[in-house]
């Protein structure tokens, strides 16, 4: 991809799944990449696998005090940021009327409300800068269609849709600001949530026939975070195999 070498690039949930995976791409592309997690074993792990990692930091989304610590350490480390891969987030599948308000809210916090301070506070560093740069929210097809049993996740998604392309106005032309909407991914999560049985009946209802690999939307990522994605800010950004072209969107 075009001009990805030496970006200065942060990925939160970067341990795991999509981001890992992205923390590898990047690190192939020659950025500077740093992750963001909350697993303190989790992260030890991507550092074995990444050496060239330049930092891997132990901090929740949800907590300013941890994403204000981050950013001061990026700072001393980078003097700035060119990147940000807003990736942390998490889901609970049950049914709309087993969620708890401390479910809601968690889910809402780490989200959609971490999303956006990390997100603002990258936005201050980037507007500082005379290149400005790049910012990818991951949001989710869950954001524009509804699932069953998972109404808070939903509903996160789709604010974090509305806030990027509220963003992209407001901070263009200095930064660019894409939602990018996966649809089934085989991670962690995914796996955590989903029988194989559930699994092998999604998948035969994506035209592809098959989940996304995290390394496929790395290299979405990769693309939109490059200069080759130039023109592209605020419009949502679908990877899903077809999902959303067909029926599967109704089902259980």
């Amino acid at each position: 991809m075009r001009n990805l070498k030496n970006k200065r690039v942060l990925i939160t949930g970067g341990t795991r799944g999509i981001g890992a995976a992205t923390a590898k791409r990047f690190i192939e592309e020659g950025s500077r990449v740093a992750v963001l997690g909350r697993d303190r074993v989790a992260l030890e792990e991507i550092k074995k696998e990444l050496p060239q990692l330049e930092a891997a930091f132990k901090a929740d989304v949800a907590i300013v005090e941890d994403v204000n610590r981050v950013f001061t350490q990026l700072d001393q480390m980078w003097q700035g940021l060119d990147v940000l891969i807003n990736n942390a987030g998490i889901s609970i599948r049950h049914s709309f009327m087993d969620i708890t308000l401390e479910e809601w809210q968690e889910i809402m916090n780490i989200n959609l409300t971490g999303l956006f301070y990390v997100a603002k506070q990258a936005a201050q560093r980037m507007l500082a800068a005379e290149q400005g740069g790049v910012i990818l929210n991951i949001s989710s097809t869950s954001g524009f269609t509804g699932y069953h049993y998972y109404a808070d996740y939903n509903a996160s998604k789709a604010g974090v849709i509305e806030l990027s392309r509220s963003m992209a106005l407001e901070l263009a032309p200095r930064i660019r600001v894409v939602p990018v909407c996966p649809g089934y991914v085989l991670t962690p999560m995914q796996e955590a949530e989903y029988t194989p049985e559930m699994m092998r009946e999604c998948a035969s209802k994506i035209p592809l026939g098959r989940m996304a690999r995290p390394e496929e939307m790395a290299s979405v990522l990769a693309f939109l975070a490059s200069d080759d994605a130039s023109y592209i800010t605020g419009s949502i950004f679908i990877a899903d195999g077809g999902e959303t072209a067909g029926a599967l969107t109704s089902q259980r």
